[in-house]
């Protein structure tokens, strides 16, 4: 009998993968805070967003929105 090996053969394996930054976790927790210097459209200055890319607005805003 074969052993079963889980996965795609054709994805390289992670360790050789250098295409890619892989971030640290935090040590300490983060406090992230609303303030009223922060843009009323959530889509202003927002880094998730690109023109044209969001499938559903009204959801993307409401998940950014408070």
């Amino acid at each position: 009998m074969e052993p079963k090996e889980p996965g795609n053969k054709k994805v390289p394996d992670f360790d050789k993968l250098n295409d890619r930054i892989i971030a640290e976790m935090p040590s300490e927790p983060m406090i992230v805070i609303k303030t009223n210097l922060d843009p009323k459209n959530v889509m202003d200055q927002n880094p998730y967003y690109q023109s044209g890319e969001i499938k559903d607005p009204k959801e993307f805003k409401n998940y950014f929105e408070e």
